[in-house]
């Protein structure tokens, strides 16, 4: 892969040809008005742009001592698995789970996808993953119910920060907080 600096400003071209809008008033999930807009999901969802964020994302957890990525249905469903299989291709596997926002009403009834029979997130070291984040809600909620499966957040990775918030409220909360681009970079 590309250095660093030129995957990001290759991400940068994607996101704003497939998942940037500017312009109309917009409600976002923390209910805040914005006049722009990041539907992620077109972007992640692209190969290249899946690839890019993947790596982007190990890139940020370099130095750290995870043992699984994943975090909030939906938006980081689409980057756990990207970065569960970019990790296998770098020899550093990382498997992914996510949080349901509410549990299924069937079956296992389970809150957490992806651990095998008998697995657990007790004393394990986590990295939540956002597509976007404005003040932190969505990670939050994750990390919640994380921390009640014993789970040890390392840290939060979004794609995208909105500078809204997000890295105060972590900051705030001791839990480290890493934007892989920022609104800075579209605005």
């Amino acid at each position: 892969m590309a250095d660093t600096e030129t995957a990001r400003r290759r991400l940068i071209e994607i996101v704003k040809r497939r998942s940037f809008s500017k312009g109309s008033d917009v409600r976002l999930v923390s209910g805040r008005s914005s006049s722009f807009y990041f539907d992620m999901k077109p972007t992640m969802l692209d190969p290249e742009g899946a690839y890019l964020i993947a790596n982007l994302i190990l890139d940020c957890l370099a130095d750290a001592q995870v043992e699984l990525v994943g975090g909030l249905e939906m938006g980081a469903v689409p980057l756990a698995t990207a970065v569960a299989a970019a990790s296998h291709a770098r020899g550093r596997p990382l498997p992914a789970f996510f949080v349901r926002k509410q549990p299924k009403e069937h079956g296992a009834r389970k809150l957490l996808e992806g651990l095998a029979p008998g697995e657990t997130l007790a004393g394990k070291r986590v990295a939540v993953l956002e597509d976007v984040t404005t003040t932190g809600g969505s990670a939050s909620k994750a990390i919640e119910a994380l921390r009640v499966e014993g789970a040890i957040i390392e840290r939060v990775i979004t794609v995208v920060d909105r500078l809204e918030g997000a890295a105060a409220n972590f900051s705030a909360a001791g839990i480290a907080f890493t934007p892989v681009l920022t609104a800075a970079d579209f605005l």
